[in-house]
């Protein structure tokens, strides 16, 4: 029903917002896609292709005696060494890094320093973390196209069946009909080099766990079978960057997230919560940008300075607590789409919008509720609207009583989370490894 209604909404050439508005993000680093492009000495005119990392590296040593740490540790290398590249022109190396002497005994003619480009110096560890948050976005960007790529064409592995559409309808055939679960699609980016990989390995007649490489085919297919190696190697690190959880958190790796997500679930939640200090609520009036850290003082400026009463509509009508839900989503995205709730005239600004539901007095002027009593008002206008969640139901009246379009709440059961993890695909590929080990 919700999404008939979104699409007559479209139909009838009216604005739908589909998802919770957002805050423009403070502007990150621009990693563009030339990763292809050759990667120069910090402080000569000597480049280096990606591949070549380690050997750029060793010139930085054996020509400027410079060593930067914990190399693993940057998401984009090329960029890196471009931004330490141009701040190099504008201050000494000195101003940047630590400084190491070698034979500090001998006589001064056999010293040497070298210099520590690393993650001690603050720029470092914020250039490093802006790398990491835009890879993260490009990792997500790439797998939500994935998603929504239908020009998806592939043959099955193992039997040859061809899929279109959605990649999920060939992993999940693998999984289910073949046994062999790299785990769940939402899971994988890059999905098309991660299967030509794959695929190439049995190509070449090589087992996808052992990496052992048979005569024949047939031998292949019994060795697979036998010794349950249809399934890849949670050790191999050549499928890390295949999976998005690898592309979390700086400097960790699936393993080491898992590990403190399963330290999490073992906490006692009884914990001594003396220390707790609750944060104020900061809920935002619905025509103005007026905070307040309390419902009353919300309520009161709504009514004081815009002529709106809440309470009055919510006694007069007989809102429930999700009807409340809705009529507030609804005025949001009302006024956000500079249209007057009451008569839905559009305006040029948000200004004007107001100016006119005061001079209208279409402030406390509802449209019909079959306008704004829609399940698309559900979803709110803004993330952590904490309007939203002040919000009170009707003196003796219980939740999802009525006309039974309200969407009843149901506690979340957390004693089902332990079982879940346990099903969690690198969860599985190393309890099989344990297994055969």
């Amino acid at each position: 029903m919700a999404a008939a209604h979104i699409e007559r909404n479209i139909a009838e050439g009216q604005d739908s917002i589909l998802e919770p508005l957002s805050l423009p993000e403070s502007p990150a680093i621009n990693v563009s896609a030339d990763r292809g492009a050759p990667v120069p000495c910090i402080l000569c005119s000597e480049s280096f292709s990606l591949s070549e990392t380690e050997t750029l590296l060793k010139h930085f040593i054996l020509e400027h005696r410079l060593v930067i740490g914990d190399v693993k540790l940057i998401a984009d290398f090329r960029r890196y060494i471009l931004y330490w590249r141009k701040r190099f022109t504008e201050q000494p190396i000195t101003e940047f890094c630590s400084v190491i002497r070698t034979n500090a005994q001998a006589p001064v003619e056999r010293q040497e320093d070298y210099f520590l480009l690393c993650d001690v110096l603050p720029e470092d560890r914020v250039l490093r973390e802006q790398l990491q948050q835009k890879r993260l976005e490009e990792i997500l960007d790439q797998q939500q196209k994935e998603r929504d790529d239908s020009s998806f064409h592939r043959a099955c592995m193992f039997c040859s069946e061809d899929f279109s559409g959605n990649r999920s309808l060939l992993l999940n055939h693998m999984a289910k009909e073949h046994g062999f679960n790299v785990g769940l699609p939402d899971n994988i980016v890059y999905s098309e080099e991660f299967l030509d990989t794959l695929q190439g390995k049995l190509d070449n007649l090589q087992c996808l766990y052992c990496e052992k490489t048979f005569r024949d085919k047939t031998t292949l297919k019994d060795h697979m079978r036998k010794k349950q190696h249809r399934r890849i190697n949670a050790k191999n690190q050549e499928y890390d960057r295949f999976y998005v959880i690898n592309y979390l958190e700086l400097g960790k790796t699936w393993e080491e997230v898992q590990s403190e997500d399963d330290r999490e679930m073992m906490e006692d939640h009884d914990d001594d919560w003396s220390d707790w200090q609750e944060h104020p609520l900061c809920a935002v009036c619905l025509f103005c940008d007026h905070q307040s850290e309390t419902m009353d003082e919300i309520y009161s400026h709504m009514e004081e300075t815009h002529g709106f009463d809440l309470h009055k509509l919510k006694a007069e009508l007989g809102l429930r607590f999700y009807q409340q839900v809705k009529l507030v989503n609804f005025i949001r995205r009302e006024i956000h789409q500079c249209r007057c709730y009451g008569c839905q005239q559009k305006f040029s600004s948000k200004a004007e919008v107001l100016l006119h539901l005061t001079e209208a007095k279409h402030v406390m002027a509802l449209p019909e509720m079959s306008k704004w009593d829609q399940p698309q008002y559900y979803f709110p206008t803004y993330e952590n609207d904490a309007f939203l969640c002040a919000l009170s139901d009707s003196e003796n009246e219980s939740e999802g009583a009525g006309d039974g379009r309200d969407v009843p709440v149901i506690a979340e059961d957390i004693s089902n989370l332990k079982a879940l993890k346990q099903t969690s695909v690198l969860k599985q590929l190393l309890k099989g490894k344990n297994s055969t080990s």
